[in-house]
C-alpha cells in the first residue's frame, strides 16, 4: 500500500473551507487526476458513484461518507485502485487546515506500479490542495 499524507494552511474559518471541499461533484475542477464524476446512489451521507481517472481513462467505483465540517472518506470499491482517500479539516485559531490522506494500492497485475504512481499521487494532491487553498483566499 502506499500511503500519502499532504496539508496545507488556509487563512479562512473551517466553514468556508467546507463550503468548497464538500461540493464533490466539483472534483474535477481542484483534482486533476478525477476527469469525471458520475454520482450513482445517495442515502444521507453516503454516496455511490463512479470516477473516471486520469491514469488510462479508468472508471473506479467509490463510496462516499461525508461528515460535515470535519472529513470526507472516499473508499474506492471497484476498479484499479483499492484503498481509500480522506479528506480532513481542523480549525488552527482563525484558519484551517486541510489534510489529504491517502492508503491505496493499483489492483492485480498493477500492483507493481503502485510505487511508481505514489509520486503522482503525492503531486496531484498538493497541487490540488494549493489550488482549493488559493479560490478560498481569492474569495476572501
Amino acid at each position: 500500500m502506499a500511503t500519502i499524507q499532504v496539508e496545507v494552511e488556509i487563512n479562512a474559518t473551517i466553514d468556508k473551507v467546507w463550503g468548497i471541499v464538500s461540493d464533490i461533484d466539483n472534483e474535477p475542477k481542484f483534482w486533476k487526476g478525477t476527469k469525471k464524476v458520475r454520482n450513482i446512489s445517495k442515502e444521507g451521507n453516503t454516496i455511490n458513484r463512479e470516477i473516471t481517472i486520469a491514469f488510462r481513462d479508468q472508471k473506479c467505483l467509490q463510496q462516499v461518507k461525508i461528515h460535515p465540517k470535519e472529513k470526507i472518506e472516499a473508499r474506492f470499491t471497484k476498479g484499479i485502485i483499492d484503498g481509500e482517500k480522506i479528506v480532513s479539516l481542523t480549525a488552527k485559531d482563525k484558519k484551517t487546515i486541510l489534510s489529504t490522506y491517502w492508503d491505496i494500492k493499483l489492483t492485480g497485475m498493477m500492483g507493481m506500479f503502485t510505487g511508481m504512481i505514489k509520486k503522482h499521487i503525492k503531486s496531484g494532491t498538493e497541487q490540488a490542495m494549493q489550488s482549493i487553498k488559493e479560490e478560498i483566499e481569492r474569495q476572501g
